[in-house]
């Protein structure tokens, strides 16, 4: 009703803004859950790594703390040797006293004392079985604080071990450095805390910060606290940036889609009467030398209006507007124009890669324009391989049929993409391919743990079977490159090697030595 009285091109305009502004809010948000929902999962990995750390270090304090209890009846010249060497191979122990009728009379640093022990630290209630306390020292540390903690013997009489330890930090605020996220660590009795924030004993209840999560360890009256900021503003900022991208691609997107519509087709056959699509080359390198040996053929729309179009939209709209057919009649008399130039740049048998969608190759025409394509070209120069994409289902018999033909002719035969449509498996299954091009989303999955690593693994064990070559596709970074060579991959290409080239830029372009050492 809002658009109903006003023309065409403002209604495309408002249409296309509002559906940007929907798609930013949606984009943006879930961004946001995203992020947050995985700050919470890191924060809580920090925190039960805590946990275990803590929990295996004072269950073995309290450990040796039993192993003493006995010698809380001895003498302290009897108990002294025992009780040192104890002392000396428990980790960041201070002391052990040794306590008798809520007395210290043995101490692992000091030798014989006697302290009451309501004089010595009264905050502790040598009632209870096991009681903890931080204190700002010790009379011989006076200035690094320490987490006391009272085992009382088993037959009471006010009777137990004593011990002080220096619970370091250090390792977590190495982690604190790697989490960017995380500002700070607290381990808390009551309300004194250890924390990374100062190097004395602080107040919790003088903190301006709140804890993001605050877990006590089971059996101890510890709590550890984890300080980070509810927001991070890297992620308000990618957030932002996603929505702005979501939103102005799906403006342009929509606005292209409303103007095509009005003319279906049209706006294909005008693109290529006017030139606006026109051709770049990626190299395709053998992974044992890392020398090119053949390009990949991509179409590129450049409209006079709207800039450069995102192929997956243009083709995709091509296809379902039964215009594939022209257009990639239209890519043939690109790549033939170029032929002379890309003969001098790749050796011979260089493969020339090339997008076939299965709306073409189940025309009646096919085998004429492949036959035709073939012709235009240097001859026994190239040597063609027809990239199948997954979009659309092949039919079996005619695609059988097809494939032995193309095959008997000395054309070779890729599935595109493999992995990211519906039908890969089917393929693999019921027809005899040559290449396996891996989709760059495994690709990315390399040195990771995502749930995708394994599936890269499957399809290369797939390939070896079936005795398929394979081709990596989307490799940018040598780490990358180094571990498809390792796993047997045979052809790479990516972003590592080189963008996608016009022919001016393939002219010029002057490869570096790639490496993929360590």
């Amino acid at each position: 009703m809002l658009t109903r009285h006003i023309d065409p091109r403002r209604k495309i305009i408002v249409l296309s803004v509002v559906a940007g502004l929907c798609a930013a809010i949606i984009i943006g948000s879930a961004q946001l859950f995203i992020a947050r929902h995985n700050h919470e999962q890191k924060m809580d990995a920090v925190l039960a790594g805590m946990q275990r750390w803590l929990s295996d270090y004072f269950t073995e304090i309290a450990r040796s703390a039993r192993s003493l209890q006995p010698l809380t009846t001895n003498d302290c010249a009897d108990a002294a040797s025992e009780l040192t060497s104890r002392a000396a191979f428990s980790i960041n122990v201070r002391a052990f006293l040794l306590v008798n009728e809520g007395t210290a009379f043995c101490s692992s640093a000091t030798g014989p004392m006697n302290v009451p022990m309501k004089t010595l630290l009264p905050a502790l209630d040598l009632n209870k079985t096991l009681d903890m306390a931080i204190l700002p020292g010790t009379p011989m540390l006076p200035g690094r604080p320490v987490i006391a903690m009272w085992f009382r013997n088993s037959q009471g009489n006010s009777r137990g071990v004593f011990a002080t330890l220096n619970v370091s930090l250090t390792p977590f605020l190495v982690y604190t450095v790697r989490q960017q996220a995380l500002n700070g660590i607290a381990l808390a009795v009551d309300h004194k805390a250890i924390s990374t924030f100062s190097k004395e004993v602080a107040d919790l209840r003088s903190l301006d910060a709140r804890p993001f999560r605050s877990v006590p360890l089971p059996g101890l009256p510890l709590t550890v606290h984890l300080y980070t900021e509810k927001w991070q503003a890297q992620e308000i900022q990618f957030a932002l940036l996603c929505a702005g991208m979501a939103g102005i691609i799906t403006a342009l997107l929509t606005a292209l889609l409303m103007y095509t519509r009005v003319r279906p087709g049209k706006e294909i056959l005008s693109a290529i009467k006017n030139n606006q699509f026109y051709v770049v080359y990626q190299p395709v390198v053998d992974s044992t030398e890392l020398r090119v040996r053949g390009v990949e053929v991509l179409m590129r729309w450049k409209h006079p209006t709207a800039g450069e179009i995102p192929p997956d939209a243009f083709i995709q709209y091509a296809e379902a507007q039964k215009m594939i057919v022209p257009l990639t009649l239209h890519l043939f008399q690109l790549i033939a124009r170029d032929a002379p130039v890309l003969k001098t740049l790749l050796p011979q048998g260089a493969k020339l890669g090339v997008n076939i969608s299965p709306g073409h190759l189940h025309t009646e025409n096919f085998t004429r324009d492949i036959e035709a394509f073939r012709r235009a070209l240097p001859e026994d120069h190239f040597t063609l391989v027809l990239e199948i994409t997954e979009r659309d289902m092949l039919q079996q018999r005619e695609a059988a049929r097809l494939f032995s033909w193309l095959h008997n002719e000395g054309y070779e035969i890729a599935i595109d993409d493999f992995g990211t449509g519906h039908s890969a498996l089917i393929y693999l299954e019921r027809f005899t391919l040559d290449y396996l091009k891996i989709d760059r989303g495994f690709i990315n999955a390399i040195g990771t743990e995502t749930v995708t690593s394994p599936v890269l693994d499957a399809v290369l064990t797939l390939a070896k079977r079936l005795k398929m070559v394979t081709v990596a596709e989307g490799v940018e970074t040598p780490e990358q490159a180094r571990w498809l060579q390792e796993n047997g991959v045979h052809f790479l290409q990516g972003y590592y090697f080189s963008r996608p080239m016009t022919l001016e830029q393939f002219v010029a372009w002057r490869p570096a030595p790639f490496s993929t050492r360590r």
